[in-house]
């Protein structure tokens, strides 16, 4: 039995199905805005890329999460 993914990468397979791009695309977009607050890379993805806000949200909060080892 697998277990259901939860948390921002739950959208993954939406989003690189609505974008057509592959999330490591988003994330590499997202990691040049280091600088800029949460809220403000969720509203510049979803003004310049189109994303919806969930969408955008989950690539933000991934992207920013402290990496796991």
């Amino acid at each position: 039995m697998t277990d259901k993914i939860k948390g921002p990468e739950s959208y993954f397979p939406s989003i690189e199905r609505t974008y057509g791009y592959p999330v490591g695309h988003w994330i590499d977009l997202i990691a040049e805005k280091q600088a800029a607050r949460h809220m403000e890379v969720v509203a510049w993805l979803k003004s310049a890329h189109g994303l919806g806000h969930g969408h955008a949200n989950a690539l933000v909060a991934h992207t920013r999460a402290p990496q796991k080892d």
